[in-house]
């Protein structure tokens, strides 16, 4: 997320910081280097040439706090204004209104309105347990309302039943009824898209607003196509007054242009972010966890929060209790695994942890892919309780039958074996309040992976 302008703003930063002192003359260069990396980023130049002027006086006239140096505080205050340009706070998705509450999703064709409405739909009830209905209003695109209704039955959210050659506004007035009539408390419209904004797609939007009034408007643009979408934003807020953004495809946005862009030039809040394919990749957006993310400072609050979502907290105090005790099984290993799995593979939870440009540079070297994983998890199931227990106990013989079980060949146990070890003694280490080696990840242990 976001990899070239993190990178090329740590390597400003790591400049700043070298220096014992700060001129002006520094600050000016650096903040001119600070102004390219947005604008190669794709950031709108209004919000770029706004962010420099409010960084500017600040980085020049700035009191330097005992035991941190000036380039330590010109990147507190870069930080503080990318939150400010991102939006200061997070906010909620607004349900205070009588029941069915109406929520519209407007977008063009492609930038994952009806994904995102599953999304959202299945966010609201797991996290407000409230009662969701969706409801495609899409009759142009082929197959439109059925990939509503697949994605709603797989993740068991209620879905308006397809009439054929029913229109729009019809549907409408159908779904609002049919919430009224199952006792939906939210109800979800996934409109159609266009590939342009044009006139009798505004005319249709609006009098579909006018029948549904909808206590949020909510704009899905896709992140890849950076000002672009953000020229779509102010034409869609035109015409029918948008309440917020989703931004989609954000996991694979190497620039971040839209995200930077998106609250200054039209003042709505961005308030939620697709990261992935599946229904559970959609985090609430939270300016402050970004502006981490974007420094290269990680986000590891996120990172918690998934995991209590994907494992249980019971669960996490269970492997906790082991951990502090220093018990560590392939059992505990596996677990981990199949977490890790859960939250996006490898790739998703490095993409949270601070330093994650240094270390996915280490990961990339080592050649480690999510293969990895899938071995490393039929590898453990093969094995008998015992093995599980004392992986010590694990002989040739063994070894050749774990192999066949498992699919793989020996020297891939050998290598699980070798990595359990190497965690198995950091976790010991750890319980017992050593500092384990720096950069999360040692050097040996991926020379293992490899």
């Amino acid at each position: 997320m976001f990899e070239n302008l993190t990178n090329k703003l740590e390597s400003i930063f790591s400049k700043l910081k070298s220096a014992p002192s700060l001129t002006e003359e520094q600050v000016d260069s650096g903040l001119k280097e600070i102004r390219l990396a947005l604008l190669e980023a794709d950031v709108a130049l209004p919000v770029v040439k706004e962010f420099i002027s409010n960084v500017k006086p600040k980085a020049i006239g700035q009191e330097i706090i005992k035991s941190t140096s000036p380039g330590q505080m010109i990147v507190k205050i870069v930080y503080d204004e990318l939150v400010t340009i991102l939006g200061s706070k997070n906010e909620e998705i607004n349900l205070k209104a009588v029941p069915p509450i109406s929520i519209l999703l407007v977008g063009l064709q492609g930038s994952g309105k009806t994904t995102s409405a599953a999304k959202l739909a299945s966010l609201i009830q797991n996290k407000h347990k409230k009662k969701v209905m969706v409801a495609s209003l899409d009759v142009y695109r082929p197959a439109a309302q059925e990939q509503l209704k697949l994605l709603a039955e797989k993740n068991d959210i209620q879905c308006l039943p397809i009439v054929d050659n029913q229109q729009p506004l019809d549907i409408s007035k159908r779904a609002l009824n049919a919430a009224n009539l199952n006792g939906s408390d939210v109800i979800i419209f996934d409109t159609a898209g266009r590939t342009q904004i044009d006139l009798p797609m505004m005319s249709e939007i609006k009098q579909i607003k006018e029948i549904t009034n909808p206590v949020e408007t909510i704009l899905v643009a896709d992140s890849l196509t950076g000002q672009i979408a953000v020229n779509i934003a102010k034409e869609f807020d035109t015409a029918v007054n948008l309440s917020s953004i989703i931004l989609t495809r954000v996991d694979g946005d190497a620039r971040g242009g839209a995200a930077l862009s998106m609250k200054h030039v039209t003042g709505k809040p961005i308030k939620y972010i697709g990261v992935g394919e599946k229904v559970s990749d959609f985090e609430m957006f939270h300016p402050d966890r970004l502006a981490n993310r974007i420094l290269g400072m990680g986000d590891v609050v996120t990172l918690v929060e998934k995991a209590a979502q994907n494992l249980g907290e019971e669960k996490i105090k269970e492997t906790e209790e082991e951990l502090k005790k220093g018990i560590f099984t392939m059992d505990t290993y596996l677990s981990q695994l199949r977490q890790m799995k859960k939250m996006g593979g490898m790739e998703g939870v490095m993409s949270m942890l601070p330093g994650v440009n240094k270390m996915k540079a280490k990961m990339d070297q080592a050649n480690i892919d999510e293969k990895m994983l899938i071995e490393n998890e039929a590898i453990i199931l093969s094995m008998t309780k015992k093995e599980k227990e004392n992986p010590k106990i694990i002989s040739g013989s063994r070894r050749k039958r774990i192999s066949k079980g498992a699919g793989v060949d020996v020297s891939k146990i050998n290598k699980l074996l070798k990595q359990f070890k190497m965690m198995s003694d950091m976790m010991k280490k750890m319980s017992q309040g050593k500092k384990i080696p720096s950069g999360m990840i040692p050097d040996e242990m991926l020379n293992q992976l490899k």
